[in-house]
């Protein structure tokens, strides 16, 4: 049996135990679906998450998989993308060491920690940084067409 008659019936298996999963809550109503989650008994969605943690599970696994199998055959492109990674970590570090911590209440009254604070900033500083170089190459890229 080949992979593609393999991937065809795993992926029909899991689409009819969605399916049987969503008739199931669908049957039930959503006034009985939310009157059990307020008493604290999830029973009836928490199939239906498993299932999508796991066809999460699969589809990136399957993707790092191929990813890295193309990779692997190609020395070049695996230094390339070798030197992207360790630049998008360089960037994440950069943003973290600029960051800074302080605990925040929050609306619901919790209070947001200081550790949990500086990640925040950092991704932010991340995703500056990041659309300032997208925003970068496109220029480049604009430019040295415009040029040519």
């Amino acid at each position: 049996m080949d992979i593609q008659k393999i991937t065809k019936y795993v992926a029909i298996s899991l689409g009819v135990i969605g399916l049987v999963l969503q008739v199931v809550i669908l049957r039930k109503g959503d006034d009985a679906i939310e009157m059990a989650g307020l008493a604290g008994n999830f029973s009836s969605v928490s199939p239906m998450i498993n299932l999508a943690f796991i066809i999460l599970i699969i589809a990136v696994l399957i993707t790092l998989v191929s990813s890295f199998a193309a990779l692997a055959s190609n020395p070049a492109k695996l230094k390339k993308a070798g030197i992207s990674v360790a630049a998008f970590v360089a960037v994440v570090l950069f943003s973290l060491l600029l960051s800074e911590g302080v605990e925040t209440p929050m609306k619901d009254g919790e209070v947001l920690s200081a550790s949990g604070s500086r990640w925040v900033g950092a991704g932010l500083r991340t995703f500056y940084i990041l659309v300032v170089v997208a925003i970068g190459a496109m220029l480049y890229s604009g430019v040295k067409r415009f040029l040519k």
